[in-house]
């Protein structure tokens, strides 16, 4: 074990250290390198984009949503590499060691802090996997391979479509990337049941440092221990996860109340809220937000919290939790809406109810 360990660290280190200053001549001998080495059934070409590309603002500015990461001082990456196959991974992979460049990996989904395509080591470059999105659903086994370009908002729906009986514990805004959403580990609005989204992790395959393509069997369990929570892109690029789907009920249930520190008793209700949410039903799942609105007397201000849930039941029961379990909030069966498990995701979005169909 460790000396599985100590490869892993090693594996780690040699990733960073190989990707890391670089000379001036470096990028344009890497694109040659990616053009030169590049499969002739998968060219690599398409997949490139360079600030002398048309297309290269709005490939990068696609998945940003944080506008302090995209000011005219802001390091640019001098080539995006949007992987259309997984040979292309393992080709930029190889280029970046041999030419000393950082690698940086978006895997699809939105980022609000620049992990994904800012550094300060430059120059770098961004390798994209939103193309790699492919989600195949295995009915049989109640597993599906996911790649990592995917967001979840897309395996919930191809869970889903397979069997209303299908459900996956992950994170609630449907725009998140698989990639750095396992591999950080998962959480969501079903983890009181189900765990966070790696607890349904089975297996993954994953393009490590020299470029070999491996699944768990032939990673080992140390480093597959480390990608599913440790931060994959430390390891390597993860290009899939084979997830188990979990059993979820036709029809759940929702509420989203609000109550104000003016007009309800607020402290004692949080007070409770804090007491039970940890022992309560786990097939509930409550998320409490703060916010502060104007009162009654507009020229006062008041605090407010909303209650958002998701109860894997319907409403009877879900109201017979409540009453005997968390009573201050005061929850009236006209607050609750039953749906099914795949409309609650846009329930929990804000989606307006007539988006639900």
């Amino acid at each position: 074990m460790q000396i599985l360990r100590s490869s892993i660290l090693f594996l780690s280190f040699s990733f960073l250290v190989f990707f890391s200053s670089a000379s001036s001549s470096a990028p344009e001998n890497f694109l040659q390198c990616l053009l030169r080495h590049s499969p002739p059934s998968y060219p690599i070409a398409p997949a490139i984009f360079t600030p002398n590309n048309a297309s290269y603002s709005s490939v990068l500015e696609t998945y940003i949503r944080n506008l302090r990461f995209n000011t005219s001082t802001t390091p640019k990456p001098f080539l995006i590499l949007t992987a259309l196959h997984e040979s292309h991974v393992k080709v930029a992979i190889l280029c970046a060691r041999i030419h000393n460049l950082q690698m940086k990996i978006r895997s699809g989904g939105h980022d609000y802090e620049g992990v994904s395509y800012v550094s300060d080591v430059v120059p770098f470059f961004v390798l994209d996997m939103f193309n790699l999105r492919e989600i195949t659903v295995d009915a049989k086994t109640e597993t599906a391979w996911v790649q990592t370009g995917a967001t979840l908002g897309e395996v919930y729906y191809r869970v889903a479509e397979k069997n209303k009986s299908y459900g996956f514990p992950a994170g609630v805004c449907p725009t998140v990337g698989v990639g750095g959403h396992f591999g950080g580990g998962g959480y969501g609005n079903m983890m009181r049941k189900h765990g966070l989204s790696v607890d349904q992790i089975i297996d993954a395959k994953i393009i490590d440092v020299n470029g070999k393509l491996l699944d768990r069997k032939a990673m080992g369990e140390d480093l597959f221990w480390a990608i599913i929570g440790g931060g994959g892109s430390s390891f390597g690029v993860v290009v899939a996860y084979k997830i188990r789907m979990v059993r979820v009920p036709e029809r759940v249930t929702v509420f989203r109340v609000q109550r104000t520190l003016e007009q309800n008793e607020l402290t004692e209700i949080v007070d409770e809220w804090q007491q039970v949410a940890h022992v309560i039903d786990n097939d509930l799942f409550i998320r409490v937000t703060f916010d502060v609105v104007n009162g009654t007397d507009k020229e006062k201000k008041t605090l407010r919290a909303t209650f958002i849930a998701l109860f894997l039941g319907d409403s009877g029961r879900l109201l017979f939790v409540i009453n005997n379990s968390f009573p201050k909030l005061g929850l009236k069966k006209s607050d609750c809406i039953e749906m099914s498990w795949l409309q609650s995701v846009l329930f929990w979005t804000n989606f307006p109810l007539e988006y639900y169909t």
